[in-house]
């Protein structure tokens, strides 16, 4: 497993402004409904749902959102630059300005654990953070995150 399997080019886009973090889980919604066909309400609920379990701002102005959803067949992702950070309650109470969202089957077991764990490591690296930000366009964005290729998933 790895993005380039994970997230599609018209899964990533950048948001001018989301005001908060229900805007920017409702940004989420659209895209993975124009992207994948999902319904975007749905999306939101099921995001709000996991959220409610406890936020998924891992710090350093990440956030991985994630849901099961039912009808998918494997794992999906949406990636969403802000060009304004919005507040996340992320552990280390940082605003976050990446989310990269996940789907997973509802009877998606280790493979959602997989793609998470991918993901969590991805952005964990300063440097890719650091690209992301500064290169505000859609496909530069993918290329950035399906670029390497080595890093798989445990």
């Amino acid at each position: 497993m790895d993005l380039f399997t994970i997230l599609k080019p018209e899964a990533v886009k950048v948001v001018s402004a989301a005001s908060s973090k229900k805007r920017l889980l409702h940004a989420i919604g659209e895209l993975t409904e124009s992207a994948y066909g999902l319904d975007s309400a749905r999306v939101v609920e099921a995001l709000l749902e996991r959220e409610n379990l406890g936020p998924t701002g891992v710090g350093h102005g990440v956030a991985l959102p994630h849901a099961r959803m039912p009808g998918l067949d494997s794992v999906i992702g949406a990636f969403i630059l802000l060009e304004k950070p919005v507040d996340f309650s992320a552990v280390d109470r940082q605003p976050v300005d990446i989310a990269f969202a996940l789907f997973a089957p509802e009877d998606a077991g280790v493979e959602h654990l997989k793609a998470l764990a991918l993901v969590s490591r991805t952005l964990r690296e300063s440097s890719v953070c650091t690209k992301l930000r500064a290169n505000p366009d859609p496909s530069t964005l993918f290329s950035i995150l399906t670029e390497n290729k080595n890093v798989q998933a445990a």
